[in-house]
């Protein structure tokens, strides 16, 4: 990289509050510190790498990440220097109640595990799905003895069955009494019939007390039984409904009579819809022992045990950083810089700097000594690329 374009980086990089390093730990140190004179400790596997030119400039890169990140967090938080708040004291005045150790737990060490969600992006353009009505329809023959039962199947979609159920509840509608009694419902479900006959398995049972003389609708738990569906879709035959008040009558409208259209079986669920999708371009990710030149994402965990103990969670977490060359060479990999390049050729030159960010929970200490739970945006490098 040309040595104009280097320091022309460095700069846009503490703008964007994005640079480079290997795979160390930084110590962050208090806003009073500066990484010379806090004892800041890069911890580095390779110690001849230094000689390399790429090397050097991951080194620089260190620094100014470091800088930045403690820039971001005060302004983030709003804070206009670090709260003066020590260890001693915050094990005064932190509470042992479960809800916050809960908190703890969880934001504990926060960052990227580089899963399949590092391939994955949100669909912000497409409808999620949150709710669905799957009306009964007539299960299959495979199942049925002299035509019955008569009800009831429910199908999904391939689609809703990729999502996780939040809740789902059957309702069944009761025809009236004339008088109050008491109603066994059950729910069957269904299996193909065989030489010794059908095998039908109780899977739920309600008594109700029921002096409804206008029809009720009833609604039984069913998310389990969804559950199982979803993840053995062969073993979904279809349920069999009967509700028997003391008199031997199935009140269950299963199978409508005149004036009862509207009133057969359905579900209704709640999902949660992933909107996620396959990233198109996913840029380049290395590790501290890559030889590689071009653009690239690197690890890099940020530590705040030293100096900044006014944060309680996390103590850690991973923040990454770019680091490399954006040279003509490279410029296929990202077209659209090319084409800026040619329309400019007198320009600098593109930078590589990180183009998806995403945040991190923290628990801290304001000013005022109370304890705050909030988001920082734009903390965590998930992508680099040449811009």
């Amino acid at each position: 990289m040309p040595r104009y374009n280097f320091f022309l980086c460095l700069t846009v990089l503490v703008s964007l509050g994005q640079s480079g390093s290997d795979e160390p730990n930084l110590l962050l140190p208090s806003a009073s510190e500066t990484p010379t004179d806090s004892g800041l400790s890069l911890l580095d596997e390779d110690a001849g790498s230094h000689e390399c030119s790429a090397c050097v400039w991951r080194e620089q890169s260190k620094v100014l990440r470091l800088e930045t990140i403690k820039s971001q967090i005060l302004s983030k938080l709003r804070l206009k220097q670090a709260p003066n708040i020590s260890r001693e004291v915050v094990n005064q005045l932190l509470p042992k109640a479960p809800p916050l150790q809960q908190l703890l737990d969880h934001h504990d060490f926060q960052g990227d595990a580089w899963s399949q969600d590092e391939f994955m992006e949100e669909d912000e353009y497409h409808a999620t799905t949150e709710s669905v009505i799957t009306m009964a329809s007539e299960p299959e023959l495979l199942v049925q003895v002299n035509g019955k039962p008569s009800c009831c199947f429910f199908k999904f979609s391939p689609k809703l069955m990729f999502t996780k159920v939040l809740k789902a509840q059957l309702w069944v509608y009761l025809r009236p009494l004339q008088q109050t009694s008491t109603v066994y419902l059950q729910i069957l479900r269904l299996k193909p019939v065989t030489e010794q006959g059908s095998r039908h398995i109780r899977i739920r049972s309600l008594k109700i007390e029921l002096n409804s003389r206008v029809g009720h609708w009833q609604s039984i738990d069913f998310k389990h039984v969804l559950q199982n569906w979803f993840k053995h879709p062969h073993t979904n035959w279809g349920i069999d409904i009967n509700a028997f008040d003391e008199s031997g009558n199935d009140l269950a409208v299963t199978s409508l009579r005149p004036g009862e259209e509207g009133l057969q079986p359905f579900l209704e669920v709640k999902v949660l819809e992933t909107t996620k999708r396959s990233r198109r371009n996913l840029g380049l990710d290395c590790d501290e022992h890559s030889t590689e030149s071009r653009c690239c994402r690197y690890h890099l965990t940020v530590d705040f045990e030293f100096g900044w103990d006014w944060i309680i969670a996390p103590k850690r977490y991973k923040a990454n950083y770019c680091s490399g060359q954006c040279e003509y060479m490279f410029m296929q990999k990202y077209p659209h810089t090319h084409l800026v390049q040619h329309a400019n050729p007198r320009g600098a030159g593109p930078c590589c700097t990180p183009t998806k960010m995403s945040p991190i929970n923290m628990l801290y200490f304001n000013d005022k000594q109370q304890i705050i739970h909030g988001k920082i945006p734009g903390m965590v490098v998930d992508r680099c690329g040449c811009s």
